[in-house]
């Protein structure tokens, strides 16, 4: 499933790449997200309690950073985790681009690519899309909240 997030961030490009490299920062911007703890440069390790549907969640996992490009403004991250209980695992992409459009606002452009697995994957693409574009939308308006009050 593909999903793709543009929203303009009321501060400049330089700052809010600083915050969105912040990897433990910017999961606390992520609902569900409980904890995130860096294993080294590019690896974290982290748990997400979620509820899709009548499920919930707890998924544990780890967060590959793939690309730090600051001379283009781009990022990618690949996330793998899973849920014993509920038998399921997801594994997905997420590319990130910033584009300035003046000193104290910039537009965040991010495309996800995710694989769901198992039981979770069950519940069909328009449960699991309602539930990550509303979760998208939460991620955005938290990194906003979070900015605004730094």
């Amino acid at each position: 499933m593909k999903f793709t997030q543009r929203a303009v961030i009321p501060v400049g490009r330089e700052r809010l790449w600083d915050f969105l490299m912040d990897v433990p920062k910017v999961a606390r911007s992520l609902p569900g997200v409980e904890t995130v703890n860096q294993i080294d440069d590019v690896t974290y390790q982290g748990v997400l309690k979620v509820r899709v549907g009548p499920i919930s969640l707890n998924l544990q996992g780890k967060i590959f950073v793939e690309q730090r490009d600051r001379e283009n403004w781009r990022a990618a991250l690949r996330a793998e985790a899973s849920d014993r209980m509920a038998a399921g695992a997801v594994k997905g992409k997420t590319s990130m681009e910033l584009k300035e459009i003046g000193p104290s606002e910039t537009e965040l452009g991010l495309e996800t690519d995710v694989n769901i697995l198992g039981k979770i994957g069950e519940f069909g693409q328009p449960i699991i899309r309602k539930k990550a574009d509303t979760m998208l939308q939460e991620f955005v308006a938290n990194i906003k909240k979070q900015l605004a009050g730094s």
